[in-house]
């Protein structure tokens, strides 16, 4: 039996959505019309997914951080507590609103059905199920403790997705004042200063140095704006075309771990994300070299992930983790600390997770930090830039005053 996505036609002509569980597309066919609809198209959710994977770009194909961290607590809490894998996954899809989830849900159960892995399920699905799922369940099926690796996701699913939601957080407010601190003074010299200005410009009297800068930035906006625009569209284009080459992003992800405050955010944000994710394989018992290079592939910073790599490399040689991560320096030495210990006294995966909940609380300070400091900088240097505009206004009139008098 397999999982298979419809559209069909009821009898007012509505064109209807949805997903049935059927052993063909003919039998499909025959439960709509059971259901007196007329069906339009019936597709294998498993053929769909192959397909949406050979596409280069696909808004369809994923499913968000939120509902994959909900559909792995659902399915761990419902496995804990007993059920057959078929039924715990057949009440995940049932209990979501949402198309693609359960389209992704009852694809996986029919491989189960089959006679496959949970595993096995997963890798239909790539697109949704990161590489440390698949990795992860597989070696819990085989351990027979699948509901304590489900649990594991979920926490670290969810945990990321907490990590995702504050850096969100702390960049959107400087992001939206710098926004409107952009607006407001772009539409104050094109629309108001050429306005009062040109009063003072009919007196042919010479305009303090200030008041000229003032008229000519005002001129230049109005005149070559839009080219401005065109010219800065152009550059973030021809950047973002840069940045396919990976050497291209080294050099600049390299040129991160360099700036101060940003360089402090990058390796925490990566360190986190990559102790957590092999505390997370190391306690599944996964070997070690696997977990070393998937965990390498949620470090987002490349000079980063080019140092697990080599540290992988330095393992599998018979080198200790954290004497192959340290020769890097790219990784703060409490985490390496914690992952040598974690060595010697065989608690790895305790240590692991320890390094990467310091990670996070360091990250969660540094964010608060940057956020309290951008705010009052971003309105002080909003305010500087209206004073001047309005001074440099201002000026000729003073001058004016100073004549009469």
């Amino acid at each position: 039996m397999g999982a298979f996505e419809y559209s069909a036609l009821d009898a007012a002509g509505k064109e209807r959505h949805g997903i049935l569980e059927g052993d063909t597309p003919r039998h499909i066919r025959q439960l709509l019309r059971e259901r007196q609809l007329l069906p339009v198209s019936v597709t294998e959710v498993a053929q769909k997914e192959a397909r949406q994977q050979r596409r280069t770009f696909s808004l369809r194909g994923r499913v968000s951080s939120a509902d994959l961290a909900l559909l792995t607590r659902q399915l761990a809490t419902l496995v804990r507590a007993g059920l057959p894998l078929e039924e715990a996954l057949l009440a995940v899809s049932q209990q979501t609103d949402k198309e693609r989830v359960q389209s992704v849900v009852l694809g996986v159960r029919a491989r189960v059905m089959e006679g496959h892995t949970l595993a096995d399920g997963f890798a239909e699905f790539p697109r949704v199920f990161p590489e440390i799922y698949r990795a992860t369940v597989a070696a819990g099926e085989q351990a027979g403790h699948l509901d304590n690796v489900l649990e594991r996701l979920a926490d670290y699913t969810e945990g990321r997705e907490q990590i995702r939601q504050k850096m969100l957080a702390a960049l959107l407010y400087p992001i939206v004042l710098t926004g409107m601190c952009f607006v407001i003074v772009s539409m104050m010299l094109v629309f108001v200063v050429p306005k009062v200005v040109s009063v003072f410009e009919s007196t042919k009297a010479k305009l303090p140095l200030m008041t000229r800068l003032l008229i000519g930035t005002s001129g230049f906006l109005r005149n070559y704006g839009i080219y401005l625009l065109i010219a800065l569209a152009l550059a973030v284009f021809l950047y973002r075309r840069w940045q396919r080459d990976p050497q291209a992003q080294r050099r600049v992800q390299r040129l991160q771990l360099r700036v101060p405050m940003m360089g402090k955010l990058v390796r925490g944000f990566n360190t986190a994300r990559f102790t957590r994710t092999l505390s997370i394989l190391s306690g599944s018992s996964v070997p070690v070299l696997e977990a070393l290079r998937i965990a390498a592939e949620v470090v987002t910073n490349l000079p980063m992930r080019d140092a697990v790599t080599e540290a992988a490399a330095r393992v599998r040689e018979g080198a200790p983790i954290g004497r192959s991560l340290a020769a890097s320096r790219l990784f703060p030495p409490m985490s390496i600390h914690l992952i040598s210990s974690g060595e010697s006294s065989g608690e790895l995966d305790t240590m692991l997770e320890r390094a990467a909940i310091s990670q996070e609380r360091e990250l969660d300070g540094l964010l608060a930090a940057l956020v309290g400091l951008l705010g009052p900088l971003l309105i002080v240097l909003m305010g500087v830039l209206v004073m001047g505009i309005v001074f440099a206004m201002l000026l000729p009139i003073f001058q004016m005053n100073e004549l009469i008098h």
